[in-house]
């Protein structure tokens, strides 16, 4: 409700009556006059308020009357009252009814209650009422009321001394708020100033408005007062402090600068009193010196007071902010002496003041540019600005410097707050140790350095300069500081600083940018260059700071142990840097980038480039005059560690440490070169070499394109990450290849700089890898990598440098150096040449050739690594761009085939992708002149020795290529001979002979020369699997596409290709190594037939002789044709001879089938006619058909007298020109006999024994089995062909050699496979071949003519040889020989030398034993067999298995060499006895009878384990001999010598004797006794005795002599049993006299028998009374206990039964 209202009027009224009343009541006893007035007074209202209309304006102009009485109340003294008047008064003012006079009598009321000290707070709040509601006080009652409060603020109650002071403060301000309204009024009218007349010194100012003139001599007096002087118009002030006079100025000067700024005379005043009064009293803070005792000085210091420094400082602030443009002179004097207030020696609280003060400047950039302008861009003018910086620098590196020296109230309160300090500095240290990450949370934000630690408070917001210690008004003691406090806000004033200005520039650019851009596009021919003014400004700014901020700011990063204050640091040295950079200002900048790359490195970490730059860095401090010292990083700050590396450095010098305030300096580092890259110009070189650093001690390697990605060191545990930086690195890898992708938005120069950077780090990085296998920095071959790729549009202008820098890298010795130079050089390659480039580069030949020269310049680098990248490129460029080469083939395809064998198998193996694509894809685009060059590489990737299976599969590309050539045969051949042509005539133009491998054949066949060439050398490769594949690839081809070829060409192949081809592989097969190859590569077995290069080259000498054997047989027609064929036949000849007597089974083996194979060549029918007679006819003595002497072992093999140069030699003219059928015939019988001769050397030296040696020693050599079956088999074929010359010594040569290799031993490994089982009855094929041979031979003989059957006996002699095998097995050379029973197979045993096992001759002898009765039996009659005593020597031979029985190896030898012997004896002894006359068989009869006599009695023992049946069985075949004697050979007693029939009669009788085994069991005894044999002995024995009448008395003695010895024998043994039986009691006899009982009886029963059968005349009587005699010893054994021996007894006894009757003759004398 306002006061003029007409309720708030009427409210009034009542008041003012009911305040009357009141005070009328109050004074009514004691004051009576006051009670009246008060009376008077309502009346006076009343009347007032009855009569006017505008009751306030006449209240106001009655208002001395009307306060009368309250200003009398007041007069009473007595508090209630003069409450109650006071009351009343504020309210009439604050109704505005208190004219100007009234106001004066208030006041002088209140004056005198002031004096008296009552009501003191009433009073002033009645004058704040009075002064604020209205301007009515003017003058000399301002004055007074303004006094009047002073003196109230000086009274001795604190309640009133402060209400006083709030009291002062508004009413100082009310009287310039007055001046501003009153000014607010007056604006329009302007009014001249009056000429200020000098500097004098006025009191009153006559040109001012009352208000302004009141301000004015209120502010004048408020500077006397302070400056301690009488005030002019505040009259009555008693006392007055400074503190609160400068409070008083400060509010003034701060709420009201247009005041001071519009008026003359306050500005005056502002020179002439307040700056003078300011600098006076700062005096003593400058003066003085902490530390400085008063004693040592001659005057005492006045001490600086903090309360007025402090006020003064503010003071000075608001100057500088609201008058500087008013004070210049004075503001420098205050800057310089703000500067030195940060000096050190000044006490802390004044620094601390004093760098508010400096903060409060730093947040005005505006402000600061004044200074700059002002001051340092003057000349002889102090360089304020410069000297601001600095000092806030050298204030910072003083607080970690000089911290709390000899302060003592500093050193007080820093003590009472150490423990604090110190467990926050502990915390700090702990943390990030004992929590990791988590350790930063708890610890305090803090700057540490060398062992100083400040904590980091937050003092303002960024941007405003919040200031503590210049607002703490009522501290009268300096306060204590809190440690970092000073600290803090210096940072804060830096950081602000920093912000500042740059903010203020870069607008200011980006305007005029802007502005620029606006004319141009106006105007666009204008070149406009800007006036150079402000930016001289900016540059002097920025020139005079830097080196102050960089000074601080570097301290303080590395002081920092805070991510938040460390991020705002590198931030403020990132922006200063860029800002730098846009300036142009080179060495400020790379100071600044120079500032943040150390920090991003460890400490102390030695880098060139930077410790070089921080020189010229210190010579631009020095030159600039400055005090600043930069303080070198410490190492002990207590960072939290995030990663542990090795420096990259020549030495190596153990490990580094990065913190997280490295990663983030990094960070900042990575932030500058992405964002303000193009102003980097130069200093790229400084940024990337500690970018490279860091990345190196991170671990971060290149990666595909060049990116960085995070990858374990090659030093392996060094590098040692925490999981913090971990996750950061993806990130830092990322903006690493952001930054450098962001190059493509560069210009051309800034481009330069970057590549020229890149280039010299890279060299630097070259220069340290030298002599070290450490991993290489390979940062900026990378980068550079990653620039090319993304600036590939214009990739004209940085090609030469890049790729040429980048071969060089390639040739490094450190492989990981290299290896990224490839992949640089090669993705450069392929991505240019893949770039769409415009024009396109089918168009750009100059573009295309530019792009592809460094791949051809990469062929040079002789690592093989580098050659593997080279060749993966080629082998994209080929996928990719292979259609579109052209004449760039031989360029590619040198790069392909530039292989050796030093390089890696991994590097051929690419090159060989390559060639394959090459050969599959590109056969036909390239030229054909080019496919001799596909040729010569193919083929020198089959002579690699690297990787085996490519050399195997470019003998399949080989291949390939011949099919190639064969389908497109047409075509190349012309487009070749068309070259030729043009060659041809090149050379003609030149005077020189064509130069062309294999010349004079045509082109076409040239390259299929060049085809087998390269083969050839293939097939004599080291290694087995190549020579393998080569030859049969060779062999195919020549056989497939062989018909290509022109007939002289042919030639070419067989000497010079296949020829030459067998004596390579002869000779290496010949000279080849032994030992054994251990398995190859650990886990290939190599079969035990492949494990010495020997037995691998044998394999190779196979092939290739079957090859030509092969060409030889299927191409025959042809090469006959070629006119040497005989020539070759011989060499041919010689190779099988050769290979077959090769040490090697395998080879020799092989030779054999090859011979086989040529052997087989089916002949014309009319060769096959050709007999000795023909040759006979042609003149050649028959003696030509022996063979040559066998080679010995020092006779060379090579066969120069060959068949036909002899047959020539004898046949002179005759043979120059035979009929061309007899020429053909005589040719095939040289042919043949040729082969002979082969044959017959190569079976004499294989089948030779061994000649030294003893039994102990391995023979050298033992030809095998199969090979000597093969051997032997070849002869039937053979002899085919030579039958009509085979003569007697030719058989005998056969013969011996058959001989020889029957005898052979195989080894005990080797028997399981070829011989049966021991009990088998098989003969060996070896064997079978043998007999198959002489078979044929028989044969022959049989059906030819006359003169060859003088060979029977030969034949037979051969064969009886072979029969004496059974028992005897031959022996080979002096080599001792296992039975092949006893032999231990190896299979067992592995590793144990083989034994030599004799083969199992049974089966072969028995065979044998067959032909020879099958032969005799056909030619018995023969004249040759009747006088070679063919059938002695059968009889002679069969006699050892005869008498070894038993003993012979195999039971069935002697079975059948008994019924040989029958059979051979039925056809032989008729023949025998016809020519007994002509005594040609005189010598066989006692053979005869000692065969007889060997087997019947034979020394051996039936086995043990013959079972009855058996032993039956065998006695049955002595049984058919005795028969045969009794059929064949007694009958005929005449034709018989009679020595020979005496032998047999002994023989039979000692057979009729029982002899026995001793080891049968008692079942058995009476089978075992060859009862059956005796009894058939006995029955002839007697039949011959005495059937017949004896023909001559000596046999009848002999018969008879058999009886008796007989009997007296059985007659012994019985009476021998009988005593032994009576003296042994119970006890059994021994088994033995048992059976020898039996056996005795036994024959006793048979001999009754044979007398039964007997004529009686023919027996004599002695033999009965013998026989008679035995009867009373049988009787005495019947007491014997054997049963068997009784049974045998009964037997025995019974046929005497017979004796029991007298016989039927004549009695004499009574007595028989």
């Amino acid at each position: 409700m306002s006061t003029s209202s007409p309720e708030a009027v009427k409210k009034l009224l009542e008041n003012m009556q009911t305040d009357l009343r009141s005070l009328s009541m109050e004074c009514k006893k004691k004051f009576p006059p006051v009670k009246e007035a008060a009376e008077s007074g309502i009346v006076k209202i009343k009347t007032i308020a009855a009569r006017n209309s505008d009751i306030l304006a006449t209240l106001k102009e009655n208002s001395s009357e009307v306060v009368q009485p309250f200003l009398m109340g007041c007069g009473t003294k007595e508090p209630k009252i003069t409450q109650l008047c006071l009351a009343a008064i504020q309210r009439l003012m604050s109704h505005e009814v208190v004219s100007e006079a009234a106001a004066g009598n208030i006041i002088n009321m209140l004056w005198q209650l002031m004096e008296n000290g009552q009501e003191e707070l009433k009073l002033l709040q009645t004058v704040l009422v009075l002064l604020t509601t209205n301007t009515v006080v003017h003058d000399q009652v301002l004055s007074k009321a303004i006094v009047l409060c002073f003196r109230l603020h000086f009274t001795k109650d604190n309640i009133t001394n402060n209400t006083a002071a709030a009291t002062v403060r508004q009413v100082v301000t009310v009287v310039f708020e007055r001046m501003v309204a009153e000014d607010e009024r007056f604006k329009d009218i302007v009014d001249q100033p009056p000429p200020v007349q000098g500097n004098t010194n006025r009191r009153s100012v006559s040109t001012l408005r009352p208000s302004a003139k009141d301000a004015y001599m209120l502010f004048q007096d408020l500077c006397q007062l302070v400056n301690a002087d009488a005030p002019y118009w505040l009259v009555g002030m008693t006392e007055m402090t400074r503190t609160f006079g400068l409070e008083l100025l400060e509010s003034v000067l701060n709420d009201f600068p247009r005041v001071f700024l519009q008026h003359q005379e306050f500005s005056f005043l502002l020179k002439e009193r307040v700056c003078p009064l300011v600098i006076k009293l700062f005096s003593p803070n400058i003066k003085f010196r902490q530390g400085n005792s008063s004693a040592a000085s001659p005057a005492p210091v006045e001490k600086p007071y903090f309360p007025i420094c402090m006020r003064l400082l503010r003071v000075v602030s608001v100057l500088i902010k609201h008058f500087y443009s008013l004070l210049v002179t004075e503001c420098e004097i205050f800057l310089s002496l703000l500067v030195k207030f940060l000096d050190g020696e000044k006490p802390q609280w004044l620094r601390a003041v004093a760098v508010e003060s400096v903060h409060r400047l730093c947040v005005q950039p505006h402000l600061l540019r004044s200074f700059c302008l002002s001051y340092d861009m003057k000349q002889h003018s102090t360089k304020v600005f410069r000297d601001i910086v600095n000092a806030l620098g050298s204030f910072i590196q003083s607080l970690f410097i000089v911290l709390n020296t000899g302060n003592p109230a500093a050193t007080n309160t820093s003590t009472g707050g150490s423990g604090a300090q110190g467990a926050a500095q502990g915390a700090a240290q702990g943390g990030p140790g004992a929590g990791g990450q988590g350790g930063s949370l708890t610890t305090q934000a803090a700057f540490e350095y060398r062992g100083t630690w400040i904590p980091l408070m937050t003092v303002s917001v960024q941007g405003s300069a919040k200031a503590t210690y210049l607002e703490m008004l009522d501290k009268v003691e300096p306060p204590s500081i809190p440690e970092g406090y000073a600290m803090s806000v210096a940072f804060s004033a830096l950081l602000d600083l920093v912000r500042g200005i740059t903010s203020m520039i870069e607008r200011a650019l980006a305007k005029e940018e802007e502005e620029a851009a606006v004319r141009r596009e106006a105007n666009p021919d204008q070149n406009t260059q800007l006036e150079p003014g402000a930016h001289l400004v900016w540059e002097e700014m920025v020139s005079a700071c830097w080196c102050g901020l960089l000074a601080a700011l570097s301290l303080l990063l590395d002081a920092s142990t805070d991510e938040t204050a460390t991020e705002s640091i590198l931030k403020a040295e990132l922006t200063v840097a860029a800002l730098c950079g846009r300036l142009g200002l080179v060495t400020p900048r790379d100071a600044f980038i120079t500032a943040i790359c150390k920090a991003s490195l460890p400490p102390h970490y030695a880098l060139t480039v930077l410790s070089s730059n921080t020189a010229n860095i210190n010579k631009a401090y020095s030159i600039q005059g400055q005090s600043v010292q930069i303080i070198s990083s410490s190492s002990e700050s207590h960072q939290q560690v995030v990663a542990v590396g090795q420096p990259l450095s020549v030495q190596p010098q153990g490990t580094v440490v990065l913190t997280a305030k490295n990663i983030q300096c990094m960070r900042t580092l990575l932030n500058l070169a992405h964002c303000h890259g193009v102003v980097l110009g130069t200093s790229w070189q400084l940024v990337l070499a500690t970018l490279q650093h860091l990345v190196w001690i991170l671990g971060l390697k290149p990666g595909v394109g060049g990116a960085l990605k995070p990858g374990r060191a090659v030093e392996g545990p060094s590098t040692v990450l925490t999981t913090a930086v971990m996750t950061d690195l993806p990130v830092i890898s990322n903006i690493l290849s952001r930054l450098f992708e962001s190059s493509q938005y560069l210009d051309d120069v800034s481009l330069h700089h970057l590549i020229h950077a890149l280039c010299s780090l890279s060299l630097e990085a070259v220069e340290m890898a030298y002599g070290t296998n450490k991993e290489p920095s390979l940062f900026a071959v990378a980068k550079l990598l990653e620039t090319g790729l993304v600036n590939m549009d214009r990739i004209e202008i940085l090609w030469r440098p890049l790729t040429g820098h980048l071969l060089e890298v390639c040739q490094h010795p450190n492989a990981r150096m290299r290896e990224w130079g490839a992949e640089a050089v090669t993705s450069l390659i392929k991505a240019g040449l893949a770039y769409k480039h415009n024009p396109p580069l089918a168009q750009n030949q100059r573009l295309q050739l530019l792009l592809l020269n460094p791949l051809k310049e990469l062929s040079n680098v002789l690592h093989a690594d580098i050659r593997q990248k080279q060749l993966e490129s080629v082998l994209q460029i080929l996928q990719s761009q292979g259609d579109s080469l052209g004449p760039g083939w031989p360029l590619v395809l040198g790069v392909i085939g530039a292989i050796r064998n030093d390089q890696g198998e991994s590097l051929i193996r690419t090159a060989f992708q390559c060639l394959q694509l090459v050969v599959t894809d590109f056969l036909p685009t390239m030229p054909c002149a080019c496919l001799q060059i596909v040729v010569d590489v193919a083929g020198s990737f089959g002579l690699q020795n690297q990787e085996l299976n490519i050399s195997l599969t470019s003998i399949g590309l080989l291949w390939n290529i011949s099919d190639y050539f064969f389908q497109r045969g047409e075509a190349i051949t012309q487009e070749l001979e068309r070259e030729e042509a043009a060659l041809q005539k090149q050379a003609q133009e030149k005077g020189e002979p064509l130069n062309r491998p294999f010349h004079p054949a045509p082109p076409f066949d040239c390259l299929w020369l060049c085809l087998y060439a390269k083969l050839g050398q293939l097939c004599v490769d080291p290694r087995p699997a190549v020579r393998k594949s080569a030859g049969q690839t060779m062999f195919s081809t020549i056989a497939a596409h062989g018909t290509l070829l022109q007939q002289p060409t042919w030639h070419i192949v067989v000497w010079k290709v296949l020829f030459h081809l067998l004596d390579c592989v002869r000779k290496s097969s010949t000279t080849a190594d032994r030992e054994k190859i251990e398995s190859g590569g650990g886990n290939i077995l190599i079969h035990h037939s492949r494990d010495t290069a020997e037995k691998q080259w044998a394999e190779t000498w196979v092939l290739t002789l079957a090859g030509v054997a092969r060409i030889f047989n299927t191409r025959r027609y042809l090469l006959q044709q070629l006119g040497d064929y005989f020539k070759a036949w011989e060499v041919l000849l010689d190779h099988i001879q050769s290979a077959a007597l090769s040490k090697n089974s395998e080879v020799s083996l092989a030779a054999l089938k090859s011979f086989q194979e040529i052997l087989q060549i089916a002949t014309p029918v009319k060769d096959s006619t050709m007999s000795t007679d023909a040759l006979a006819a042609m003149g050649v003595p028959p003696v030509l058909i022996d063979p040559l002497s066998a080679p010995g072992p020092g006779r060379p093999l090579l066969r120069s007298d060959s068949m036909l140069e002899r047959l020539t030699s004898y046949n002179g003219a005759e043979l120059q020109a035979p009929p061309p059928g007899e020429e053909s015939t005589l040719e095939d019988a040289a042919l043949w006999w040729s082969a002979w001769n082969t044959w017959y050397r190569t079976g004499t030296d294989s089948t030779r024994p061994p000649s030294g040696g003893t039994g102990t020693d391995r023979p050298s050599f033992v030809p095998s089995q199969p090979f000597l079956t093969a051997l032997v088999q070849i002869f039937p074929a053979l002899y085919q062909h030579i039958k009509t010359g085979f003569s007697m010594e030719d058989l005998r040569k056969l013969g011996v050699i058959l001989h020889g290799a029957v005898s052979i031993p195989i080894s005990s490994d080797a028997s399981p496979f070829i011989l049966p089982s021991y009990t088998e009855a098989v003969l060996t094929s070896l064997q079978e071949a043998v007999l198959t041979a002489l078979d044929v031979l028989q044969k022959a003989i049989c059906v030819g003519p006359e003169n060859l059957q003088v060979m029977y006996p030969a034949i037979f002699e051969q064969l009886l040889l072979f029969v004496e095998f059974s028992c005897k097995p031959p022996q080979y050379g002096k080599m001792e020989t296992k039975h092949v029973a006893n032999a231990k197979y190896n299979q067992i045993q592995l590793f144990t030398p083989a034994e030599w096992v004799a083969l199992n001759y049974v089966p072969f002898a028995e065979r044998s034993l067959e032909v020879v009765v099958d032969l005799y039996h056909k030619t018995a009659c023969h004249k040759a067999v009747i006088n070679e005593k063919v059938l002695q020597n059968i009889i002679k031979t069969l006699r050892m298995p005869l008498g070894l029985k038993y003993g012979c190896p195999s039971e069935s030898t002697w079975k059948l060499a008994v019924s040989s012997l029958l059979k051979v004896l039925s056809t032989g002894l008729p023949v025998a006895r016809q020519h007994a006359s002509s005594r040609k068989f005189d010598t066989m009869w006692p053979e005869l009878a000692n065969a007889f006599k060997d087997f019947l009695f034979t020394k051996s023992t039936p086995p043990d384990n013959v079972s009855i049946q058996e032993f039956q069985k065998n006695e049955a075949i002595d049984v058919e001999v005795v028969q045969l004697i009794s059929t064949e050979i007694l009958p005929f007693a005449i034709f018989i010598p009679k020595d020979f029939v005496g032998q047999i009669m002994a023989m039979l009788n000692k057979g009729s004797i029982h002899s026995q085994s001793s080891s049968f069991t008692e079942a058995e005894v009476d089978v075992r006794m060859r009862e059956e044999f005796s009894k058939v002995c006995f029955e002839t024995l007697l039949q011959f005795s005495f059937s017949n009448k004896v023909s001559t008395p000596q046999e009848g003695y002999i018969s008879r002599m058999a009886l008796s010895v007989l009997l007296k024998r059985s007659q012994d043994v019985l009476r021998r049993y009988v005593d032994d039986e009576r003296l042994s009691g119970r006890c059994p006899l021994p088994r033995q006299q048992v059976t020898e009982i039996i056996f005795v009886l036994k024959a006793i029963s048979t001999l009754m028998d044979s007398l039964k059968k007997t004529q009686p005349e023919n027996v004599d009587g002695t033999t009965w009374a013998q026989v008679i005699a035995l009867y009373p010893t049988l009787v005495e054994c019947i007491t014997c206990s054997s049963s068997e021996v009784s049974s045998a007894l009964k037997e025995a006894m019974g046929p005497f039964k017979d004796f029991m009757q007298p016989p039927v003759s004549r009695v004499q004398n009574g007595e028989s």
